[in-house]
């Protein structure tokens, strides 16, 4: 088990005050037998009002109702957490799933729905084609085909972070050969769909322990996206593309999704000027241990 301290800070500049329309956030984790959310704080300015929802998916949801114009907003999100990995590795499966191709329950595929469904063009076969070609010889295991096509993502693709909206499409990705991990993440989701597996889109954050030094580890110190694929008698295991990861403790799990565009991490407007917008910035920073206490103020 770790405890770990995440600290989310989102900055925006402008020229002159501008209006702000509502701000949504998904930077709240749910509680479960391997994430315990031990303590949450949000600030912003300038002052608003805040209220709470769970999305369709059960995802905790904050919307911002700002409630006076400024020149700089600010939101900081402070999670206190304890992260506890899986016990052993390789998973459990159910007997009929532990060789692929296998077939999902009656009710599996019914709860699965569209997460066994590919969402993004591919009219040319590009993505089937990279997808099957992992699939050597009838009978495969599973857990060797996933950690194969998760391996090869990590060790076949240059990872680039990009600061620009939005996600790249598989065959995107595919043709650049780079992306980010939001782009790594939907490239493996719509594989292991092409597969006929079922597939999520998980956002959060990243722990390295090495932060304090240097280390090789793509996505620390930022917001971090990976995939969930579930698996009969393990459930949903979590695939890391972007550094070759399986199920590792070190993955915050905030929010889960059918497709990125659903778990994004802050999302808002304004009402002004473009040309008075100045610029974000955005910290993020994960690290061992509980937050740092406030210091008391001299009498």
């Amino acid at each position: 088990m770790k405890i770990l301290t995440v600290r989310h800070a989102t900055t925006y500049r402008y020229s002159t005050d501008v209006v702000f329309g509502p701000h949504r956030l998904m930077v709240r984790p749910r509680d479960s037998h391997d994430l315990r959310l031990v303590s949450s704080t949000l600030s912003f300015t300038p002052a608003g009002n805040v209220r709470w929802l769970h999305d369709v998916f059960g995802n905790s949801v904050t919307i911002i109702e700002f409630t006076q114009a400024a020149k700089v907003l600010e939101i900081v999100s402070t999670l206190s957490l304890e992260r506890f990995g899986s016990e052993r590795l390789p998973f459990a499966l159910d007997d009929h799933a532990k060789t692929y191709p296998f077939i999902y329950s009656k009710d599996d595929r019914t709860d699965l729905g569209r997460l066994m469904e590919q969402h993004y063009p591919d009219p040319n076969d590009t993505l089937s084609t990279w997808a099957r070609r992992f699939v050597s010889a009838k009978g495969i295991g599973t857990l060797e085909l996933l950690a194969t096509m998760n391996a090869a993502v990590k060790s076949s693709f240059t990872y680039r972070r990009r600061d620009d909206e939005g996600t790249q499409s598989p065959i995107e990705t595919l043709e650049r050969k780079s992306g980010s991990c939001r782009d790594f993440a939907l490239l493996l989701i719509e594989a292991a769909r092409c597969l006929g597996i079922g597939a999520r889109f998980v956002s959060g954050y990243l722990y390295d322990p090495a932060t304090e030094a240097t280390s090789g580890v793509q996505g620390a110190g930022a917001s971090h996206a990976w995939a969930d694929i579930y698996l009969p008698g393990a459930g949903w295991v979590e695939y890391d593309p972007t550094n070759g990861l399986i199920a590792a403790e070190n993955l915050i799990r905030v929010a889960v999704a059918r497709d990125p565009a659903q778990a994004v991490p802050l999302v808002g407007s304004f009402t002004g000027a473009p040309e008075s917008y100045l610029g974000m910035s955005v910290e993020v920073t994960v690290a061992s241990g509980a937050p740092a206490k406030p210091k008391a103020l001299a009498s």
